[in-house]
């Protein structure tokens, strides 16, 4: 994927969208891990299990960090036959933060940023272990992503309002279980509390349910509580509490032996 070309636009640009215009747009096709995720206009997708997608196919070998030069490359390639191995072929020396000297460190970081970005949502938390993996001082991260939360591009209420909504109807994970994954995602508990206030008991038994029907329907030779047991772990799995589990295997379990009796 080509790196997001630079805006051009000085820092003081009336609009604080002149910095972004143009290079990330949102992309309803896709979420987190599919919906409400961003895309570079004429990029390339990678995508991973379940929809979304891998940030191993995401090539950023030529943003600056002290692991890899301007140009991407390793050291130890691309040497001249003949090549005495002389000072003129080496690197230069790093500068603060293990960054390329001549690299401004809020452009690596603000490229890092949209690349991720291109690829699906983030939070705020993911992305600053991000620039922080690649040694982008904390100054210039949380500058690029203040801006970045301020243009709208990095949103972690709206990124927990649709990973609850994608979780929930792709993976029929229950509250518990979509909690979890946000806590870990470094999203602030006053807004997972919000994301999950519309999940209805209505909604986890639904998704409990349908969850339940999938795996059954290979257990119709199974002895029921051999099934029930197998039912149990899966439900646990994900996170539905007891109450939830002993009523939807019972439904699902009751349904598997009237469709053996009509058979």
């Amino acid at each position: 994927m080509e790196p997001p070309p630079s805006s051009g636009g000085s820092r003081g640009a009336a609009d604080p969208r002149l910095e972004v215009e143009g290079q990330v747009r949102a992309d309803p096709r896709r979420g987190v891990e599919g919906a409400g995720a961003t895309g570079v206009e004429g990029g390339v997708w990678a995508v991973g299990p379940d929809g979304g997608t891998n940030d191993d196919d995401i090539d950023d070998t030529d943003v600056p960090s002290a692991r890899r030069g301007r140009g991407g490359r390793r050291g130890g390639r691309g040497r001249a036959a003949g090549d005495d191995g002389g000072r003129d072929h080496e690197r230069p020396a790093r500068g603060p933060g293990g960054l390329d000297p001549d690299a401004d460190p809020e452009e690596v970081a603000r490229t890092i940023v949209l690349r991720k970005l291109a690829a699906q949502a983030r939070t705020r938390t993911e992305l600053a272990r991000a620039l922080k993996t690649r040694e982008v001082p904390e100054a210039a991260a949380n500058a690029v992503l203040d801006r970045m939360t301020e243009v709208g591009l990095v949103d972690d209420a709206t990124f927990a309002h649709d990973w609850v909504a994608s979780r929930q109807q792709r993976r029929h994970l229950s509250r518990t279980a979509l909690r979890r994954e946000l806590q870990t995602k470094g999203v602030d508990r006053d807004l997972i509390d919000d994301a999950l206030s519309g999940v209805e008991v209505d909604d986890e038994h639904r998704a409990a349910l349908d969850l339940a029907r999938r795996r059954a329907a290979s257990m119709a030779g199974l002895e029921r509580d051999v099934a029930y047991r197998r039912l149990g772990g899966v439900l646990a799995r994900r996170g539905f509490s007891s109450s939830v589990t002993v009523q939807v295997i019972s439904e699902v379990l009751d349904e598997l032996r009237e469709g053996s009796r009509a058979d």
